[in-house]
């Protein structure tokens, strides 16, 4: 694999465990503690393929985090008590979905 393309894979890792563990922050806000471990619980699907480098991975990955971008607009927009947090989630969260782009840019595509 390409030298940008790991590092891109390593970076994405990184935000992956960075949008877990601020969806895990939201308890701090106020919101019950399952919920959150139930928003976080879906992040474990695409972290095999993540971790493996499948392109095919981070292409449906892309669009998984995007429930957790409108989520975490929704409550910047609406919820004055949680800005702080949904600010940090959001940021997390597209700069996840933007290095999950990067790398399938960065990887080479396999031709059959």
């Amino acid at each position: 694999m390409m030298s940008a393309a790991r590092n891109t894979q390593r970076l994405a890792i990184c935000l992956w465990s960075a949008v877990t563990l601020s969806l895990l922050a939201w308890i701090l806000v106020g919101y019950p503690w399952p919920v959150c471990v139930l928003a976080a619980l879906p992040l474990l699907a695409p972290l095999n393929g993540l971790i493996k480098g499948r392109r095919y991975t981070y292409a449906w990955a892309t669009l998984f985090a995007v429930p957790y971008l409108t989520f975490a607009l929704t409550e910047l927009l609406v919820n004055p008590s949680a800005r702080w947090v949904a600010s940090i989630s959001l940021f997390l969260v597209f700069g996840w979905f933007c290095t999950m782009v990067l790398f399938l840019r960065a990887s080479p595509a396999h031709r059959e």
